[in-house]
This record gives structure tokens, sequence and C-alpha cells, in this order.
């Protein structure tokens, strides 16, 4: 495998997913029959989500179909449908500021909906302090369930606003807040595990390049998973009821923001972890095994200094007229992670959301039909040229990461 593939986002095969991108468009009737193709994943569509809500949400993307089949003749006000949409998501807000812990629940729910299955930057960037305060009140007053579910909002939060400095100012507020639950052992567990994910995650699209919030969540979330680790006399402990979930959560979390760190720290991550963690192989819990095993997997990568990594099975995720190689243990933990957050959702983001098209190497985002180009480009352009929205580019894969080499 070409060293070009490894490490640098858009990794792939050179020259086949143009050509594949070319045929495609120009069998339109192929395209129909193709159902989100991917090994062992679901065929799952935004279309089989039947949230009211998340309705409106889809009302854009059902325009679009409109257009480009030309069937029914019916002119379809998309201004109109828009405004509908905005004023569901204004009441979603609303209700994270009702009495009621039902109300607010519903009102997470509906915004995790609409956050995992479209792009709203224009709509979150004018509204992101409104947010970040419901959240941050969600978290520090909301009973467990709720707790879990403002962090999963918080995450998809993070993602929408592109990682720039908004999606960073708020990572900075609510970062403490994160993890004092995470470590807090009286709180939910599922309120632990999803702080613990959305630590990874929103450190991994928001933290600033001094690599302080890096190092302080990377040490939090070992924190967690490292109370697994044999004792000196080589025995597992026996994990109490919950904890296996938690652990996995928080490991794989840290090992997506291991793939930020320079070559320095990797050497000692890899000192310190590798053997500990080849021995939570023999872990009870089959899940938490698995998390293990590419962990083990990934870390051996990354401290890798050749050319092949001949033990991965490349996949490939299709999404539209495009698709992306996984061709690594990096970009799995990568793809994993943002599909946990996003869940059905992954594959509009991967076409429309401009940040994981940066951190996939996928480019500005296609207007496939020219009659929705207009209604689509300066919403994008806006986005794609907000050079704050692109940090994650110095944050990804290059080798030598000079920013955090020192600090870390």
């Amino acid at each position: 495998m070409p060293r070009s593939k490894r490490g640098k986002r858009g990794s792939g095969k050179p020259g086949s997913l143009r050509q594949e991108v070319l045929q495609l468009q120009s069998n339109k009737a192929h395209l129909k029959g193709v159902k989100n193709g991917v090994k062992g994943e679901s065929a799952a569509s935004d279309d089989e989500l039947t949230s009211d809500v998340l309705s409106h949400y889809s009302s854009a993307s059902d325009t679009a179909s409109v257009l480009e089949e030309g069937t029914g003749g019916e002119h379809v006000d998309e201004l109109t449908a828009q405004e509908e949409m905005e004023d569901k998501l204004k009441q979603c807000i609303d209700n994270l500021m009702d009495k009621s812990a039902k109300t607010r629940l519903a009102g997470l729910e509906s915004l995790r909906l609409a956050f995992s299955s479209r792009v709203l930057y224009d709509f979150l960037t004018e509204r992101r302090l409104t947010v970040s305060d419901c959240l941050e009140r969600s978290l520090k007053k909301g009973g467990g369930e709720e707790q879990a579910a403002a962090a999963t909002v918080f995450a998809l939060l993070c993602i929408q606003l592109g990682g720039g400095d908004e999606a960073e100012e708020g990572f900075k507020i609510l970062r403490p807040i994160l993890t004092t639950i995470l470590m807090d052992n009286t709180a939910s567990m599922a309120a632990r595990q999803s702080c613990a994910r959305a630590l990874g995650m929103c450190c991994y699209v928001s933290a600033a390049d001094d690599g302080e919030d890096l190092i302080k969540s990377l040490a939090h979330l070992e924190g967690i998973f490292m109370t697994s680790y044999p004792s000196r006399e080589g025995t597992l402990p026996t994990p109490k009821p919950g904890c296996s979930g938690l652990h996995s959560a928080a490991l794989q979390a840290w090992a997506l923001l291991v793939t930020l760190c320079p070559a320095s720290r990797l050497t000692v991550l890899l000192h310190l972890h590798l053997s500990k963690l080849q021995a939570c192989l023999q872990s009870s819990d089959v899940n938490y095994r698995i998390a293990v095993g590419e962990t083990i997997a990934l870390l051996v990568e990354l401290g890798r200094d050749i050319d092949e990594n001949e033990d991965f099975t490349e996949e490939k995720i299709r999404f539209g007229v495009e698709g992306i190689y996984i061709d690594s243990w990096m970009r799995r933990r990568s793809y994993d992670a943002f599909k946990e957050v996003l869940e059905s959702g992954v594959r509009h983001h991967l076409q429309f959301n401009p940040l994981l098209r940066d951190i996939f190497g996928l480019g500005a985002p296609l207007i496939v039909d020219a009659t929705i180009k207009a209604n689509k480009i300066s919403r994008f352009e806006k986005h794609l040229f907000n050079s704050a929205a692109f940090k994650a580019r110095t944050k990804q894969r290059n080798r030598v990461r000079d920013k955090r080499a020192d600090v870390m």
C-alpha cells in the first residue's frame, strides 16, 4: 500500500473513484438500485425515520428529488418548507428550557434526529450560544437520561459547527462539565458513557491547536479504562455491572484522540498501554474485548514505519455517487466514531457536511443537478471558505505534527 494512503485525508485508490463517479452519473437508473451498499451495515435510510420533526428536515432532499426526476409537475416552495423546518427547530430549542423533564427530553431527541440527518450550519451559527446554554443546564441539573441525551446533542452540535471557533468556544465551556460527569462514580452509567463519547468527538473536531484540551481529555479518558487493567500480579479486576460499557466508550474515544498525537507522544503511549491492553483481551465482556483488539491494532499501525498494512481488510463506503475507502485502522476509528454519533445520517453528512468531507479528503460537496445548484451553492460556499471551520486539517494524520509536538 503506498505511503500516501496512510496518514492523509482522501486516501484511497487513485483514479478509480473519479472513474466511478463519472460512470454512476451517466447511469442514474443503476443508481436507483443501489441502497447504501456497505458490508455489514444496516440499509436503513433517513426515509425510515418516522419522527414528525424529522420529516421537515428531509424536505430539502425531497424537493431536490422532485426537481431532478420531474415527477408530479408541482412547484415546491422551498422557502416555505425551510421556514417551517426552522420554526420546528426553534420550538425544540424552547422545549429545552421547559420545567418538565419529559418535554426537555423530547426536545433533545428531536434535535438529535435533526442534527444527525441534516446540515444546519447557518441556522445553528446564529443560535449556538442559546443551544449551548440549554445543553449546559441539562448536563448540570438534569437526570441521567437527560444528561446522556444532552451530551450526544452537544457532540452533534460540534460536528454541525464544523470545528471552527464557534465549536471551540462551546467545547471550552462544556469540557469541564463533561469530564465531571464522566469521573463521577455516582452518576448514571448511561450519562457517563455518553459523556465519554462526546468528550472524544468534541475534542477531535473542536480542540484548539495548542494541545491543552487534547492532553486533558486523553488523561480523563485514560483514568476510566485503565481501571480495567490487570493488577501487578497480572489478575484482571472483576468488572462492576455496566462498567465494561463505560470502559469501551472511554477506550474508543481515547483511541480517536490518539490519532491526533505527535509521533513522540505515540512512542510513550505504546510503551504505557500496549502490554496492558493485550492482557485485557482476556476480559469476560466480549464487546470490551472487541474494543481492546481494535485499539491494539490502531496503536500498532500508528507505531509502524512501513508502507504496507497487509493485516487490514479494505472496505468501501458508498454514499450518493461517491465513496471512501476504509483502508486502515486509523480511518476505521474515525469513520466509526462519526457513525456512532450520526447513526443513519452519516452518509448524508459525508455528502454535504464540509467538516466530514475535509476529514475524509472528499473536497467540496458535489452539486450533481444543475437545477438545484443555484439554491444550494451559496450556503456551501460560505461554509467551505470559512477558514476556521477547517482546523481539522492541522489535526489529521500528518506524521509531523509540529504544533503539538512541543506541547506534548
